[in-house]
């Protein structure tokens, strides 16, 4: 991209647009100019032909999923919503990120002071991320701004030494981030009831997990559910890890169960997909099918190539049909991804292994 990322932020608090203003400024490779509604923000749009827009929801004279739905309609671009962190911010989130919507930042209700800095590198990584789709940029110095210190997948879940022997139940792992919504949302809603039991991970917090969750069972022919604790993981049923909250797979008696648990975020998220597959290299081992899907950054990378080790499939979204593709990249270059396929292929590939399982075990 030649010149600055023009940056678009529509919003109808004062406030909140110069924050974000004053942020994404502060980055060399970025240009920012606000709107105070959809109206103005339409006649920007035209005028200034931005390649990122900020986009509240909650505004007057017209809300921002309607002008997210009327912009992809006539000026395709990408956007990152800015979402209030509770349940009916979550859902209309969910219905954003359905419309078009790139990725979503959540306004924190408490402890504003404490969380700007970390608001504010979230902010400048996914503004950044939204203008790069599918092409990995070389990060720009945020030296102003406090980096939260990243955490290993070895501080949270030790490797396993003793893996399970092939032969038992198939099981399928997938995680996501940015994009991950949608493509999750392609790949689940094409599988028949009759499915091997899966559990994902997609880069969320609280709130907006359960109504992820909610949408994919509403649409579904698989149940969908998010995860608590103890909960037994059959075929024909999906589990969206919670919201600030790691999702673990165990093999207990009945079959695979999931656990869910606090601790450190892993690669700076909370649940991380590198946590998930990890856990199931004892859980599972050469037993699960892992697919790593659009998002950036490199969580699950680490945790996929533990899971190829041993003699799981694993699979990366490829690059052409990736929102971001940053995370199955990371996958592929380190070695850890058996197939490289399309998105609209995944749930194909899923249903032919499982046939071949259920052939097997009959």
């Amino acid at each position: 991209m030649a010149g600055p990322i023009k940056v678009l932020v529509v919003d109808d608090s004062a406030l909140i647009r110069e924050f974000m203003r004053a942020t994404l400024s502060a980055q060399p490779d970025m240009a920012v100019t606000t709107a105070n509604d959809p109206y103005v923000a339409r006649d920007r749009v035209l005028r200034e032909r931005p390649d990122v827009i900020t986009l509240d929801i909650e505004m007057p004279r017209m809300d921002g999923l309607t002008f997210l739905q009327k912009l992809m309609a006539a000026y395709p671009t990408p956007v990152v919503m800015f979402s209030s962190h509770t349940r009916d911010g979550a859902e209309a989130t969910i219905k954003a990120l359905g419309l078009g919507a790139v990725d979503f930042v959540a306004k924190p209700t408490q402890n504003l002071r404490e969380l700007l800095p970390a608001l504010a590198l979230e902010i400048v990584e996914k503004v950044r991320a939204a203008a790069g789709a599918r092409v990995r940029r070389t990060p720009v110095s945020l030296e102003n701004l406090q980096v939260p210190q990243k955490v290993e997948v070895d501080q949270v879940v030790a490797l396993a030494k003793s893996p399970p022997r092939p032969g038992g139940p198939q099981v399928v792992l997938m995680g996501a981030s940015t994009g991950g919504t949608v493509a999750l949302e392609q790949v689940l809603c094409r599988l028949p009831a009759d499915s091997p039991p899966i559990a994902v991970v997609q880069h969320m917090p609280e709130h907006f997990t359960l109504a992820f969750a909610n949408r994919l069972n509403s649409l579904a022919q698989i149940k969908v559910a998010e995860a608590t604790d103890g909960l037994l993981l059959p075929p024909g049923q999906c589990f969206i890890a919670p919201g600030g909250r790691h999702m673990l797979l165990e093999r207990g008696a009945g079959g695979y169960v999931v656990r869910v648990k606090d601790g450190p975020p892993v690669n700076r998220h909370k649940p991380s997909v590198d946590v998930l597959f990890r856990s199931a290299v004892g859980g599972a081992g050469p037993n699960a099918v892992a697919i790593i899907m659009t998002g950036m950054g490199d969580d699950g990378a680490k945790g996929m190539k533990d899971l190829h080790d041993v003699g799981a499939l694993t699979i990366a979204q490829n690059e052409e049909t990736c929102t971001v593709y940053g995370m199955p990249k990371m996958a592929v270059q380190l070695g850890a991804a058996d197939r490289i396929v399309p998105l609209e292929r995944i749930a194909p590939l899923l249903m032919g292994l499982w046939a071949e399982t259920q052939g097997r075990r009959a």
